[in-house]
């Protein structure tokens, strides 16, 4: 069987990260860490953010992480597909109202 490009089982490998270069690998799990923390977001409102976040970045790692992840915190699917949406209404509204520069580009071009 060929080999995926994104193969699930390279996720077991992301602490692995460190390998190359441990200093930069340990400050950025250290930060990891931090900000999954208890603060003014609960764990579980920061997995739904991480979650809608991976579907916007499109990260498949992501969304198999965080997908368990707002299920152990207690999401149930309709808060996670609702955060989905969130995503890609932001997402879809990022790429229109880019649509504003290309209407500026064309207006200066043709006065």
């Amino acid at each position: 069987m060929p080999k995926k490009y994104y193969d699930p089982s390279d996720l077991k490998k992301f602490g692995n990260i460190t390998e190359f270069q441990p200093e930069m690998g340990n400050k950025f799990f250290d930060w990891y860490g931090s900000v999954f923390e208890e603060g003014a977001l609960t764990a579980r409102e920061k997995s739904l953010i991480a979650l809608a976040v991976a579907h916007a970045v499109q990260c498949p790692y992501c969304i198999d992480a965080y997908t368990d992840t707002c299920m152990k915190k207690g999401a149930d699917e309709e808060q996670m597909m609702e955060a989905v949406h969130v995503a890609a209404a932001i997402k879809g509204g990022a790429v229109l109202v880019h649509g504003v520069q290309m209407m500026n580009q064309v207006k200066e071009k043709l006065m």
